[in-house]
């Protein structure tokens, strides 16, 4: 049981706060140079009004959906972050829990502390994506592929963004991974999966190079990848393939052509180009770009209650995925605070489909939104 009465994902944000070593609480919330992109991403959301629609039976609601074929509670999903034991001592595990009780996917950071297998195994009903960069060597992302199918995992999710590591001020002002490295006491939030790749069996097999391959961010991103590795990667693979990054309908077509199941809309939490459009804004046109497809479209970046996920389905997303809000429940209160921050959600996404007269996910269409461009301003946009 939690110790607080939170009543929305803001409350979470504020006990959070106290809750972080200052140096991860910094890690967890910036973003990009200014972090315009990194504010605009929920402002997008408050730019659209609803339209309710009254007198409808909503007496009995359903919530659920599918993502690429699998039954979720509510279109909502947990987006890949690294660091979980930063902010608890079960790091992903914790989170893998609390998604699979409340029925939804959790995405798995290539920057996790806790190795892939042990997902599985730990909440072994659960839905999952595995993340990963396009690495210089393509033989630790192919690894991690094929580490994904063999734990069970139900896609892959493929940064595409990533060309090279963002420029976050606060991070070089706290030299985060250079801490991580030589301070014994951050010891916890070694990324393992990249020390797994060492494992001699697997390292032979896919003929990774040398017995141990550090993580090293700004060494790992291949800055010459482009589409026709995400067709290599379709080709070899045996679950779905997922890419994340996507703002402008000319890489959603791209994207379709590469052959891949999903496109998550986002700017990386507005971690990677600054004043890039939020992705509520882009989802529009990458939903119309796919069209007559069968790519799945879902949106990473800025969800912060029930309403904005109803927004986001009515243009067009088949489901919201959260990244800091889970960190910030992980933070105050374990697996459980991520339970709750699922539920608070969900129970707003269902008061919501009731007051815009939706019974079944399929209700929700464009006509439930208006967009009004500058209804809300932020002064430091």
């Amino acid at each position: 049981m939690t110790s607080k009465k939170r009543l929305c994902l803001d409350d979470f944000e504020k006990d959070a706060e106290g809750c972080l070593d200052p140096m991860l609480w910094n890690f967890y919330k910036g973003g990009a140079d200014e972090e315009v992109t990194l504010r605009d991403s929920h402002a997008a959301y408050l730019r659209y009004r609803l339209r309710p629609k009254v007198l409808r039976d909503v007496s009995r609601r359903d919530l659920s959906t599918t993502i690429l074929g699998h039954k979720v509670s509510f279109p909502c999903g947990i987006s890949p972050t690294a660091f979980h034991k930063g902010a608890h001592p079960d790091g992903e595990i914790a989170t893998a829990r609390a998604a699979a009780s409340a029925g939804v996917f959790m995405s798995l950071s290539c920057g996790a502390n806790v190795q892939i297998e042990d997902i599985t195994k730990a909440a072994p009903g659960g839905l999952r994506m595995m993340q990963t960069l396009i690495y210089k060597n393509k033989n630790i992302t192919e690894l991690f592929l094929r580490r994904a199918e063999n734990a069970g995992y139900n896609a892959l999710l493929v940064t595409v963004d990533f060309a090279t590591y963002g420029h976050r001020r606060n991070e070089k002002e706290f030299d985060l991974y250079g801490v991580v490295k030589t301070n014994p006491a951050y010891k916890k939030l070694k990324c393992v999966n990249m020390e797994m790749m060492g494992i001699k069996e697997e390292a032979d097999q896919f003929k990774a190079a040398g017995d141990k391959l550090l993580w090293e961010y700004n060494d790992t991103s291949d800055d010459s990848a482009t589409w026709d590795y995400i067709r290599r990667l379709k080709k070899i693979s045996s679950i779905p393939i997922v890419v994340k990054g996507i703002l402008t309908g000319e890489m959603a077509r791209e994207a379709v052509g590469a052959g891949v199941d999903g496109i998550m809309v986002s700017a990386h939490g507005g971690r990677q180009l600054d004043t890039a459009i939020a992705p509520l804004d882009a989802l529009p046109e990458v939903v119309e770009a796919v069209k007559g497809s069968n790519v799945e479209v879902y949106i990473d970046g800025g969800v912060r209650t029930g309403t904005d996920i109803i927004k986001a389905l009515a243009l067009g997303a088949r489901a919201a995925f959260i990244g800091r809000p889970v960190i910030y429940g992980l933070a105050c209160e374990g697996e459980e605070g991520v339970k709750e921050v699922l539920g608070l959600l969900k129970n707003e996404f269902s008061r919501a489909m009731a007051f815009t007269g939706c019974a079944r996910i399929e209700d929700i269409d464009k006509s439930l939104v208006s967009h009004r461009r500058w209804m809300y301003y932020d002064s430091k946009l």
